[in-house]
């Protein structure tokens, strides 16, 4: 831990002409005691750290000394990918790794360059969730990409409705969607997504006695296998054809068509035609609204009738009312009659 802290400091200040005791507890997380106490300790080693006293002063490095301690570890690298998500990188418990790696990267680069990095930061971030959320990261995340990075199979327990079950998965990736983490994962030679907050426990693979441990028989790993045998260390094989964005993107596009289960007519106003994607499923409302204008368009009135795939009528009912008079449902009739005793309703409210 220590050692680590030390090779921070050599290239932080490598980075940067000159940094106070105070930014350099700052980036470091320890007080400027223990920073005075490190300084002495680079000295001892070597390394040659110099004070600057006063009021501007600080600590730099001196004689043009530069660190060979950057080359990145796997970890670092693999870090470095994701360092555009850093809320992605410190539920997943990468933060740290990332550091370190954006820090060797900058203590590569020439003088006139190493400002690089902070550049494309103040121009440039990814915030993940929708408005209006506020997403705990699931506590299971790291142990589940720890998992993932190292190709372990884990024996999972998770909530399946009111039912928690167990499974022996191999992770193959995660996804964050809209702050929700999934995971995909093979299990019996099929892929399958799991929400990760729905885990209640993981235990990682450590080999053959850990495999025994988990119950998995040796038919039902060969039948899991697919070609893709597990090693003795409790780690499997992974299946190189397999690509995380394109497995997303159609179980996505699956999932979205699978739960539109019924249908609603309406009629919209010019302006209820452009709410419409914002109120309810984008992508079917703009199916629905490009198919009523292919096939004749608005009536006299300017009004356009569009078929709307819906979850159900409960749920659609709930997300239409917020067109209030920019929509009319026609059917089914059920739904209708709902929509007409919530407006009534409401007209109570404000009579």
């Amino acid at each position: 831990m220590r050692a680590a802290r030390l090779i921070k400091m050599v290239l932080l200040l490598q980075a940067r002409p000159s940094m106070t005791a105070a930014e350099l507890a700052r980036e470091l997380e320890v007080s400027e005691r223990t920073v005075a106490r490190d300084v002495l300790s680079l000295s001892e080693a070597g390394v040659p750290v110099y004070a600057d006293r006063g009021r501007a002063g600080g600590y730099r490095l001196i004689g043009g000394y530069r660190t060979r301690l950057t080359g990145l570890g796997r970890s670092e690298a693999e870090a470095l990918f994701l360092s555009g998500v850093p809320t992605a990188l410190r539920e997943m418990g990468l933060a740290d790794a990332a550091s370190a790696a954006r820090l060797k990267v900058s203590a590569a680069l020439r003088p006139e360059l190493r400002d690089a990095a902070s550049g494309a930061a103040q121009r440039f971030h990814l915030d993940a969730p929708g408005w209006y959320q506020e997403p705990e990261p699931p506590e299971l995340l790291p142990a589940v990409a720890d998992a993932v990075w190292d190709d372990r199979r884990i024996t999972a327990r998770y909530l399946r409705k009111d039912t928690e079950v167990a499974r022996e998965l191999e992770p193959y990736g995660l996804v964050l969607k809209a702050g929700v983490w999934y995971l995909a994962a093979r299990v019996e030679g099929d892929y399958r997504v799991y929400r990760v907050d729905r885990f209640t426990a993981v235990a990682a693979d450590e080999g053959s006695g850990a495999a025994a441990a988990t119950g998995a028989t040796g038919a039902a790993r060969a039948a899991g296998a697919a070609g893709a045998a597990g090693t003795s260390d409790g780690r499997f094989s992974r299946d190189e054809s397999f690509d995380l964005p394109a497995f997303w993107a159609e179980r996505a596009a699956g999932f979205a068509r699978s739960i539109l289960r019924e249908e609603v007519v309406l009629r919209l106003s010019a302006r209820g035609v452009l709410q419409l994607p914002y109120v309810t499923e984008r992508a079917a409302a703009r199916e629905a609204i490009a198919r009523a204008q292919a096939a004749g368009g608005p009536d006299e009135q300017g009004r356009l009738t569009v078929t709307l795939a819906v979850e159900s009528a409960e749920v659609a009912g709930a997300q239409l009312l917020s067109l209030g008079p920019e929509g009319e449902v026609l059917a089914p009739g059920a739904l209708r009659a709902r929509m007409a005793a919530a407006a009534r309703r409401a007209a109570a409210l404000y009579a």
